[in-house]
């Protein structure tokens, strides 16, 4: 580079290419340090500015990102970067240039140089071990703001930067604080729509003998997150309401549109007790007049037993679905029950007019219902139909398992690998009524105000007989 604006344009270009080739942070910084090393240094160190601290007396710095050219020397850079931040002292011309946005430049001497500004111990040996005798800190400013430093150290064997190389690491470095600026914000952006998912995605009620299990899976090529969703809760007469659904996309648009119809349906199934069918049916209604620019799938179920059921032994099904994919139904003997319909009702949001449909199944003891989105059937290479198939054999060869288990394996067998789409699961297992709550479904986990019956004594029903 010494010289030579090509050099500087070539490194420029190579910068603004490679790290803009991704919104990963950290990998970010690691192609960074490989491109300035050798090219403008023998070693460099990147530093980086905790999002939260923006005022000087609060900063709180990393090292996150380093490199040698000498492959003998990498680890003893790696132990210098785990060490230099908590050994500085006010003063040191890493905070100098981040507090003054200016580069500090050390033509020689920079071993004594250190010393002064790191507390005696482990980073003060290592810089005698490392024997840089010059360095240059240049601030990385992104936006008005300061995102942390560069530090490029250079040994006895090559000459420290001049003046023309100062200004031509400068916009090398400015181009590079863009880049990782970029990826700061996307990251900042995934944490924020993740931790808003993953407050929607609350943990689902636990009534009674029924256990029930919930798993979310995001795509892991978009933000994190997207349209599925799950939920499980009770409605004031005892009945359990089970959901899954799928709004069309795959961003932070999608999550927002799905958390207002997840609040809706919510609300309507618990304020007016209804059945599966005219919940959707005022979920749809009620997109149109609120004229919410969503599309969705949707299953919503209902666990239902009356004291007179509850006495004889039977437990219902309940459920319509919005065009999604069926529910499926599996015995520890492997038998799986898919529970498709002739006709599917249309999505959500097409035709709020057309009439919904219930239907409904008698369940067993032992039995485990499962709702998933269609991220768990149907990827590129695989079609639905195939991948319903595959759901099916995957239930039979793993009904019989603890229920955390059984979702664990679907998760792991049948997506096509994070990345493709998001996968939403619940599973309700049902436990005989006449014996204790058993220990693998954990603790009874209802509101205080729903009713919670307790288990039957054997006089009042068969062993197996089924329950909710």
């Amino acid at each position: 580079m010494r010289g030579t604006t090509v050099g500087q344009r070539s490194l420029v270009s190579a910068v603004a290419t490679d790290l803009g080739r991704t919104m990963a942070l950290d990998e970010a910084v690691e192609r960074l340090t490989r491109l300035l090393v050798p090219a403008v240094a023998d070693w460099c160190l990147v530093t980086l500015v905790d999002d939260d601290e923006s005022r000087a007396p609060r900063r709180r710095l990393r090292d996150v990102g380093w490199w040698h050219a000498d492959p003998a020397r990498r680890d003893q850079v790696a132990a210098y970067a785990r060490e230099r931040i908590g050994a500085l002292v006010p003063g040191s011309m890493l905070m100098r240039a981040i507090d003054s946005g200016e580069v500090v430049h050390v033509h020689d001497a920079a071993v004594e140089a250190l010393d002064r500004v790191l507390l005696p111990g482990p980073a003060r040996d290592l810089v005698g071990l490392l024997a840089p005798s010059s360095l240059t800190v240049a601030p990385l400013r992104s936006r008005g703001r300061t995102l942390g430093a560069v530090s490029l150290f250079n040994g006895p064997g090559r000459p420290p930067l001049s003046p023309q190389e100062v200004a031509s690491v400068v916009e090398v470095i400015a181009t590079a604080a863009i880049a990782l600026d970029n990826a700061r914000l996307y990251r900042r952006q995934r944490d924020v729509a993740a931790t808003f998912q993953r407050s929607l995605l609350t943990a689902p009620v636990e009534p009674d003998h029924m256990q029930v299990v919930v798993r979310y899976q995001p795509a892991a090529e978009a933000a994190r997150v997207g349209g599925d969703w799950y939920d499980a809760f009770l409605q004031h007469d005892g009945g359990t309401m089970l959901v899954i659904g799928d709004v069309v996309g795959h961003d932070v648009e999608a999550a927002a549109l799905m958390s207002q119809l997840r609040s809706m349906l919510r609300a309507f199934a618990v304020v007016t007790r209804n059945s599966p069918a005219d919940v959707l049916a005022l979920l749809d209604a009620a997109v149109r007049t609120l004229q919410i620019p969503a599309l969705a799938t949707v299953v919503v179920a209902r666990v239902e037993q009356t004291p007179e059921e509850r006495a004889a032994g039977r437990t219902r099904l309940r459920w319509s679905s919005a065009g999604h994919p069926p529910p499926m139904v599996v015995g520890p003997d492997g038998t799986v029950r898919v529970l498709d319909e002739q006709r599917p009702d249309l999505l959500l949001g097409i035709d709020p007019a057309r009439e919904r449909v219930d239907h409904e199944t008698v369940l067993a003891y032992r039995e485990t219902v499962l709702l998933y989105t269609d991220g768990l059937v149907e990827r590129r290479n695989r079609p639905l139909r195939a991948g319903l198939a595959d759901l099916r054999a995957a239930l039979a060869r793993h009904g019989a398992r603890d229920l955390d288990d059984l979702c664990d394996a679907l998760l792991a067998e049948l997506p096509g690998g994070p990345g493709e789409d998001d996968v939403a699961l619940v599973a309700v297992r049902l436990h005989p009524q006449d014996r204790p709550r058993p220990a693998e479904a954990g603790p009874v986990s209802v509101p205080p105000d729903v009713p919670a019956p307790g288990p039957r004594s054997r006089s009042e029903g068969a062993d197996d007989a089924p329950g909710g």
